[in-house]
């Protein structure tokens, strides 16, 4: 009896050691499917991001204009970059368009997004995310050649029904002072839907019985909003803010299909005089120089935001 009960207690010892290497097996061999699953990213990663961005700063290096072998030229890129008469106006340009960028979407799209967060009807509701939403679906390149129709001085309903009331409209794309400004307009009907749709889900994370609280405590609506509804939805307003940033920029589609960087430059981005100096001007290597100094700037801009959402992000 004793026998057959150190056997049986042998039997399940070795079929418990068994089950645990098998775990253990498992275990091991883990880490080689989560690198599978992730090899496809990695692989799409490495030949459209990391490639092009090793290549750009090899490109930098070098005077190449696509037709002749590349000579290396060191740092005269960057020399030459750096005393262009160009840069300030275009890097004025970009910066005023970003900040205005920024300004607008948060502002407009907290506004939009309280307005139909109070709308109780449902179907109404979704109605006006969709208004609000549906141009950010449609292409720039559309969007661009609709808005440069309408605001047309001569053709455009806009300046028509301007001058039936006794407004003069502003020649807006051949005029310096309105170039910019226009198409800052323009970009806020095209991605406001985006901000929009940004806002309103952060408000709708907003906890109601924290606003329910601070309304028993006697705090009226503009105390609730700020002292409540803005904290809460800091961390919102700041991923708002950083993709406003990047994306803004970036911006090339309005300014190259209306104003092709005119009239005078005023409209001329970074990406856009990075576009004119590589595939117009052939001057490749100056252009990867361009794409880098971007790159730096973006990155030095993001981390300062990061930097100083610190002291006023809220953390749960």
């Amino acid at each position: 009896m004793s026998s057959a009960t150190a056997d049986a207690a042998k039997l399940s010892g070795s079929r418990s050691r068994s089950r645990r290497s098998s775990a253990n097996n498992r275990r091991k061999g883990s880490p080689l499917w989560g690198y599978a699953f992730l090899s496809p990213a990695a692989i799409l990663f490495l030949i459209f991001i990391l490639g092009p961005f090793v290549v750009a700063i090899i490109l930098s290096f070098f005077s190449w204009d696509l037709l002749t072998p590349a000579t290396f030229s060191g740092v005269d890129n960057f020399v030459k970059l750096f005393s262009d008469p160009l840069l300030p106006q275009v890097m004025g340009n970009t910066f005023l368009f970003a900040l205005a960028s920024i300004v607008t979407h948060i502002i407009g799209g907290l506004l939009l997004a309280l307005a139909v967060n109070r709308v109780m009807n449902k179907v109404v509701s979704y109605f006006l995310r969709a208004a609000v939403f549906f141009p950010f679906l449609i292409s720039w390149a559309a969007v661009s050649l609709l808005w440069k129709y309408v605001l047309d001085p001569t053709f455009g309903p806009v300046a028509y029904y301007a001058q039936q009331i006794g407004i003069t409209m502003p020649d807006w794309f051949t005029d310096p002072a309105w170039a910019l400004p226009g198409i800052i307009g323009i970009d806020f009907w095209h991605t406001i839907g985006f901000t929009f749709i940004i806002m309103l889900a952060g408000l709708q994370s907003v906890p109601k019985e924290l606003t329910e609280a601070a309304k028993t405590d006697g705090a009226n609506s503009w105390q609730v909003f700020w002292n409540v509804t803005i904290p809460l939805m800091s961390p919102t307003l700041f991923f708002a803010t950083v993709i406003t940033f990047l994306g803004a920029f970036q911006i090339f589609d309005p300014m190259q299909i209306i104003t092709q960087g005119g009239p005078d430059g005023s409209t001329t981005t970074i990406i856009m005089y990075l576009y004119q100096q590589g595939f117009q001007a052939f001057q490749v290597g100056y252009a990867s120089a361009v794409a880098i100094v971007v790159f730096v700037i973006m990155m030095l801009v993001t981390l300062l935001q990061f930097w100083g959402a610190k002291k006023w992000v809220y953390q749960q």
